[in-house]
């Protein structure tokens, strides 16, 4: 279903990126799945390759969350779900206690609780406190909730956030 209604999005927005940063409109980057599985995670493009900020068209993409849609097809693949934690860096893997390991005893998500309640406006810490209450209270309730709760934000742009979170240095620093 969020292929079907994301579709309008492929139609204009690959040929939109493709001009805009001269070549490929999307972005893969290896990330940590279920039982900390790696698999290539895609999103449209919103960074020159050089790292640059694209300026009004990445901060857009970012702030809407359209450069998540093409992890549907990470979610088709079986990688992902559309609720669960956020998939992480792979760098951050040996940087985790026991608890933030939580999040990888289920498959990561395109939104979770943490995108809800204030996305890179969180710290560290407070991600992995909404990871490890997610996993601990998996339900089909909880999903629908956080699923309603990101497209009512969505729309109202509440926890809109086109800023790239900081890295993850460990636990003394979260």
């Amino acid at each position: 279903m969020g292929l079907i209604t994301s579709l309008p999005f492929f139609i204009v927005l690959p040929p939109l990126l493709w001009v805009y940063f001269g070549g490929n409109p999307f972005f893969a980057q290896v990330r940590p799945g279920l039982n900390a599985k790696l698999f290539r995670i895609l999103k449209f493009r919103t960074m020159h390759g050089d790292g640059r900020d694209a300026s009004w068209l990445g901060k857009l993409l970012r702030r809407s969350s359209l450069d998540e849609l093409p992890q549907f097809w990470n979610v088709l693949a079986g990688e992902m779900s559309i609720v669960g934690p956020r998939p992480l860096l792979a760098e951050y893997l040996p940087l985790y206690n026991a608890e933030q390991l939580l999040r990888h005893a289920v498959k990561p998500g395109i939104t979770g609780l943490a995108q809800i309640n204030g996305r890179n406006r969180l710290s560290w810490h407070e991600k992995f406190e909404h990871d490890a209450f997610y996993v601990r209270h998996l339900s089909l309730m909880l999903d629908l909730q956080i699923i309603f709760a990101t497209v009512s934000g969505i729309f109202s742009l509440k926890n809109a956030d086109s800023g790239v979170a900081s890295p993850f240095k460990g636990n003394p620093g979260c």
